[in-house]
């Protein structure tokens, strides 16, 4: 929690990332090319867009997406819902990741092995090109703090700049990052600003899917008593439709 900032404009926001692309299913780093949404992607957005328009109902609320395609058609599922205009604003685009962009893991570690080294023990890859941490948290507050004012913002973003934007808005130092899991693919987070500062008051949820149980359907959210860990509840996993953020160590330095 941030102590002592000024109040801002908009005291609530949702940290919403994309749909998954054919991309994030293939372990591949996006950065600040634009693949589209898959079929799954586009489904992830269409069965997320009314739970969210739902949670906003009644509030005056800003619908704002990075201007990458796939954040684009993610936040066009949920603009009729909410009846307002949809804002972009390419500050919420992904961290741009240099060389590395198109290339999966497997790929970086093969043509790059020093740089790949070094991002897996958690130094900086300057080498590659690209933006720094800094830098990408630093556009992603000057987008928050150009907002206008409103009760709640919907940022629809990606995996790294969503996951840079709430450890600054967190004041969250070196030595703290990575505390909280990368989101998944259409996950979203919310803050909340109180009078300290900003607060992390939700992290990753999702709209489930409902699933098929004998005698009909469970309700999303309905997941019986004490189930195992799902690919929906630790997206954090390796899995397909993860970004290569996800599975790398706790103090891996970039998103994917």
């Amino acid at each position: 929690m941030t102590q002592g900032a000024d109040a801002p404009a908009v005291p609530r926001l949702l940290v919403w990332r994309h749909g998954r692309t054919e991309w994030n299913a293939a372990g591949r780093f996006q950065g600040q090319l634009d693949p589209p949404l898959d079929a799954e992607g586009r489904s992830q957005a269409a069965r997320t867009a009314p739970h969210l328009a739902a949670l906003l109902a009644g509030q005056e609320t800003l619908l704002v997406s990075s201007d990458l395609q796939r954040a684009v058609d993610t936040a066009g599922a949920l603009a009729p819902l909410l009846g307002v205009p949809l804002r972009v604003d390419e500050r919420l685009r992904e961290h741009g990741l240099g060389s590395w962009e198109g290339l999966t893991r497997h790929e970086v570690a093969d043509q790059h092995p020093g740089q790949y080294a070094d991002w897996m023990a958690g130094r900086p890859v300057p080498e590659r090109g690209g933006e720094a941490q800094a830098d990408v948290a630093a556009r992603a507050l000057a987008a928050v703090a150009d907002l206008p004012p409103a009760a709640t913002a919907v940022l629809v973003t990606h995996g790294g700049t969503a996951g840079r934007l709430i450890e600054a808005l967190l004041g969250l130092g070196a030595a703290h990052k990575r505390v909280f899991g990368p989101l998944g693919n259409c996950h979203w987070s919310e803050l909340s600003f109180q009078a300290s500062g900003w607060r992390l008051m939700r992290h990753n949820l999702s709209a489930l899917a409902p699933e098929r149980v004998e005698g009909g359907m469970r309700s999303p959210g309905d997941r019986g008593a004490f189930p195992e860990p799902s690919a929906t509840d630790a997206p954090d996993a390796p899995q397909a439709g993860a970004s290569p953020e996800e599975g790398a160590p706790a103090t891996d330095a970039d998103a994917g």
